[in-house]
């Protein structure tokens, strides 16, 4: 069993920045492909960004494509989301999410594990 526990949400002006973690303990000495995700209130859950288990290969939604940056420290099994030139458009609850998995994937449906989200709030 694997457990995922996101911190570092909170409220920021758009244009600021904030930084997400995300502390993977249990059964660490698997590989994981790790994400984050987010959702909205009345909406899905999307895609945000994805990182293979080495760290080489990222991969970006559109939307946050050139602000945000995905990047892990697996001697401490963490997971991080820099996410600079925040929009009020990027208000959501993020979550991250493991996928027993050496190569990263985009979609929700790959992932085996999930965190149980930190809030994300963007003011205009």
């Amino acid at each position: 069993q694997v457990q995922l526990v996101e911190s570092g949400g909170g409220l920021v002006q758009a244009g600021g920045s904030l930084r997400l973690s995300c502390v993977v303990s249990g059964r660490t000495s698997s590989n994981y492909a790790m994400g984050w995700f987010r959702q909205a209130p009345g909406k899905d859950r999307d895609f945000v960004a994805a990182i293979s288990w080495i760290g080489y290969s990222t991969y970006y939604a559109d939307s946050v494509k050139g602000r945000f940056a995905i990047s892990r420290d697996n001697a401490m099994n963490t997971l991080y989301l820099q996410m600079n030139s925040l929009k009020p458009e990027d208000t959501a609850v993020y979550y991250c999410a493991a996928a027993l998995s050496w190569v990263l994937t985009p979609l929700i449906e790959e992932y085996d594990y999930w965190g149980q989200g930190t809030q994300v709030t963007v003011s205009s």
